[in-house]
């Protein structure tokens, strides 16, 4: 490992030296970085859990020790003596496998045991500018369990993967988003307060049981992206927090290393924490082929503590600037996407053009607006028409993502559907609409785990999702309008492929916010989509002219029959004298027709 880019943050591989490796026949090297420690011992299952000391190395902030013996599986820690005296067992920073919660072990788990199938897979992927992305969140632990009579519990990572690619596949996902996988020994924290950087969760087996996982995914068409959370990480004593008997990978006061979410935050300022948080991040792309990470919590790298008030962390910035640029440079089709809630410019501008070098950034603005304009009564929408045409404006500024993800849905917060207003059968039909101005709406889509169903439970990471919902059949045409919304958006190159373009997007003329009246037209491919809106609760006539165009072919309307709503599927075109049409549009529908020039 290059020293001088270690201690300047600008190595990325600093977990094939650290950690613990093969190291011939019988034989195993383990190292760890501990500078200020006085001693370092190794305990594990290959010596009986009896100290063996570690040796100082290169330029002493290192300990190594080659041991006979370990073989994957065993579990070890580290002994680690601090400038107090005091000692505590730590489990390995670097480690790549762990034992299963409440145990705290690392677990020698080689880097080269598993072998991919997926060559074709990854020699084409790519960041999707022009093209479809449909992500499908998902909380490994809660989308299905085992039945009661098979005892209960998580599926391994090899058991889900005949189960929830099926389903991806099946109802037009073509990517998958997991919600982070990094060891935690907390199921309530969602995995966002790690013990493991290095780690999946054991929670659901070894190691090269994910990498089994996403191999399938590849060879079934669906891509990968890991949530990675690179601002801050669990308190536990065991982990990173005072690793080496002082404040190593967080603040030493407590009044910048205290994050909102109770845990510890990361001194970007130090080049071996940005070494330690890169080679992570790598490590995922490239040891277990992600094909993206989706960065939590940007906004806190931003700005101090995520508030433009206490102004910009400089370091936090730099830090990711050249996080981004080293990750494009070694995997250059990884897709790199940023949860920023901020207005801060230039996220997605190149970090060589002095942005910060993401592919994506959420717009967590127009998730805002959207869901607050469909929380609205009906009566009150005449006036909240620019919480739908704002984002509209601003969306070339960006390569954005429209996220419905696992923070609208939890905690007292009311499912997608349950945000709907109206009563239970009154949900559906808003709902359906909702979700066609969501596709048509410029940017690419994610949609968390049950909304699919028309899930009317928050989410808990104890039970799985709802799945006798679609024995009813609201929920059921709901499920089955998902399904063909989905299927349109990846076949038709019009939702996507000006997806960046001011060119790609254009409001129609007749459109009247006034009388939740809303239309606009998408174009990319050579094709020509019209998208049309009654977001209000009576039937209303809509005028609309679309230059150039002799007909309108309906390709899908929220309000067909088969999806729950009133009107008979008719594939039949509309005709246009001069691209002028009057058309009849039902309450709390929403339409989408393929012009004909």
């Amino acid at each position: 490992m290059d020293l001088y880019a270690f201690y300047t943050g600008q190595e990325f591989e600093a977990y094939r030296f650290l950690g613990a490796h093969p190291g011939g026949p019988g034989w195993a090297v383990f190292r760890t970085y501990a500078p200020s420690a006085l001693a370092v011992g190794l305990i594990g299952d290959f010596n009986g859990w009896q100290e063996t000391p570690m040796e100082r190395v290169l330029d002493g902030n290192f300990w190594e020790v080659w041991v006979e013996g370990a073989e994957p599986g065993m579990r070890y820690k580290y002994r680690i003596t601090g400038p107090d005296g005091r000692s505590l067992d730590h489990c390995d920073p670097y480690g790549f496998g762990s034992e299963l919660r409440p145990g705290t072990a690392s677990v020698f788990w080689p880097l080269d045991g598993y072998y991919f199938e997926d060559g074709d897979w990854m020699a084409n992927r790519g960041a999707r500018f022009d093209g479809p992305m449909n992500i499908y969140e998902a909380h490994f632990g809660s989308w299905l369990r085992k039945p009661e009579e098979e005892g209960g519990g998580w599926y391994a990572y090899e058991e889900l993967a005949g189960r929830l690619i099926p389903h991806l596949q099946e109802n037009g996902f073509n990517f998958l988003e997991l919600m982070p996988l990094t060891e935690h020994p907390c199921d309530a924290s969602w995995g966002y307060q790690s013990t493991g950087f290095f780690c999946p969760s054991a929670r659901y087996g070894a190691p090269d049981g994910l990498r089994y996982f996403i191999d399938c995914c590849h060879q079934g068409g669906i891509g990968v992206i890991l949530d990675f959370a690179p601002v801050h990480f669990a308190v536990d004593d065991y982990a990173l927090r005072n690793y080496d008997g002082t404040p190593l990978y967080e603040y030493p006061d407590s009044a910048a290393g205290g994050s909102e979410w109770g845990s510890c935050n990361f001194i970007h300022s130090r080049g071996e924490v940005r070494s330690f948080l890169q080679s992570a991040a790598l490590y995922w792309l490239r040891e277990f082929h992600a094909d993206g990470l989706r960065m939590d919590a940007v906004s806190n790298l931003i700005y101090w503590q995520g508030d433009p008030a206490r102004g910009e962390n400089q370091d936090g910035i730099c830090f990711l600037q050249q996080m981004n640029r080293g990750l494009k440079y070694r995997e250059p089709g990884a897709i790199l996407i940023a949860e920023d809630s901020t207005a801060f410019p230039g996220v997605t501008r190149p970090a060589e053009e002095g942005g910060l070098g993401f592919d994506y950034k959420w717009d967590l603005g127009w998730t805002h607006d959207t869901l607050a304009y469909f929380q609205s009564g009906p009566e009150y929408r005449p006036d909240l028409g620019h919480l739908l045409t704002f984002s509209m404006e601003y969306y070339p500024n960006e390569r954005y993502l429209l996220p419905l993800s696992h923070d609208e849905v939890v905690h007292g917060k009311a499912t997608i559907l349950q945000k709907m207003q109206g009563d239970y059968e009154g949900k559906f039909p808003q709902c359906r609409a909702f979700y066609l101005y969501m596709m048509g709406h410029p940017g690419k889509k994610l949609n968390f785990m049950g909304n699919e169903i028309g899930q009317f439970r928050e989410w808990d990471e104890n039970r799985q999702q709802d799945w006798n919902l679609l024995e009813y059949p609201l929920h059921d045409g709901f499920f089955q309008f998902i399904r063909a919304l989905n299927e349109l958006y990846l076949n038709c190159p019009a939702f996507w492929a000006e997806d960046c373009w001011p060119g790609g997007f254009a409001w129609l003329e007749g459109m009247d916010p006034r009388r939740c009246l809303f239309g606009f037209e998408r174009r990319g491919g050579g094709q020509r989509l019209v998208f049309l809106f009654n977001f209000s609760g009576q039937e209303q006539p809509f005028w609309l002219w679309v230059p150039g165009a002799k007909a309108l072919w309906p390709l899908l309307s929220s309000d067909w029959q088969p999806f729950g709503g009133t009107e008979p599927v008719d594939q039949g075109p509309v005709g246009l004298e001069e691209g002028a049409v009057e058309l009849s549009l039902s309450p709390f529908s929403g339409h989408c027709l393929a012009a004909e020039e």
